[in-house]
């Protein structure tokens, strides 16, 4: 089936077709659910819910983009709402935590293993590991995810920032990124 007959089959409610339809995404939609989910079993129902809204709603899309990419942000729209009414957002990093983070400067290296900073960012606290899923990897601005949280968008750009730094040091600590060396500078007086 193409994805033209797939959708057209999707839009009739025609069974065969939303199984090729999920068969085609799911695995692809299941890994975003996973990134915001705190078990599999949550991601599983994200998935679901997910899948629910984009046959329900696949009738409003208009073909001007890619299929995979709408399908893409019901499935993010539907985890966000999950972890809103599910209060789960709310769940923060103790201060001690917080205080205790640098800020640096380097970039992720984008030789890392997919699936080894998946796991590292499923690590992060809720509110920053969802903050960092929808403005690196999902693409959103401050100003959008500010909007879909109900936060301001100075908290979205502080929990970006802090999410990125404890993320290095997850990646450090497994050692899937080496930390810089520090250098030692020689002032005019000679300290």
């Amino acid at each position: 089936m193409t994805e033209e007959a797939i959708l057209q089959g999707c839009v009739n409610n025609n069974a065969a077709a939303q199984k090729a339809l999920y068969e085609k995404f799911s695995a692809k939609m299941l890994v975003v659910c996973y990134r915001y989910a705190h078990h599999r079993e949550d991601a599983e129902d994200m998935l679901q819910e997910g899948f629910i809204k984009i046959f329900s709603q696949i009738h409003t899309f208009e073909s001007r983009g890619a299929l995979e990419g709408w399908i893409r942000r019901i499935v993010v729209h539907t985890c966000i709402n999950n972890l809103k009414k599910n209060k789960r957002f709310n769940e923060s990093v103790d201060i001690i935590h917080a205080n205790g983070l640098q800020v640096r400067g380097e970039s992720i290296p984008s030789i890392i293993q997919a699936k080894e900073v998946v796991e590292c960012i499923r690590m992060l606290p809720l509110g920053y590991r969802t903050v960092l899923n929808l403005y690196a990897i999902e693409g959103f601005s401050h100003r959008e995810i500010a909007g879909m949280l109900d936060i301001e968008e100075s908290t979205s750009r502080s929990q970006y920032t802090r999410a990125k730094a404890m993320l290095e040091d997850v990646l450090i600590k497994k050692n899937i990124l080496y930390k810089p060396k520090t250098q030692h500078y020689i002032t005019a007086t000679g300290r």
